[in-house]
């Protein structure tokens, strides 16, 4: 799935609440979240700032033991995955 595909999917989800977002908004969120080549999103921010970012039941973003950006991926987002139907 690509940025576009996301931010269509995700956008289509916000519609359970009354009124669906575009998907244009949704990607502004997803850059202002994760950035892009010409500027660092929120996330990187916080990273380089020190801070683990976490995110309840998908997981925490943390930089490892080589100064390396990783997801460490919570409880909801692993059940999930790894269900089996």
């Amino acid at each position: 799935m690509d940025k576009d595909a996301l931010a269509e999917a995700a956008a289509r989800r916000t519609a359970a609440g009354g009124s669906e977002l575009a998907p244009q908004d949704v990607e502004r969120v997803i850059d202002a979240l994760f950035g892009t080549v010409e500027e660092p999103g929120v996330i990187a921010e916080g990273l380089r700032g020190g801070e683990t970012v976490t995110v309840i039941g998908f997981g925490a973003f943390q930089l490892d033991d080589d100064s390396r950006a990783v997801l460490r991926p919570g409880q909801a987002l692993n059940a999930y995955v790894n269900a089996t139907d």
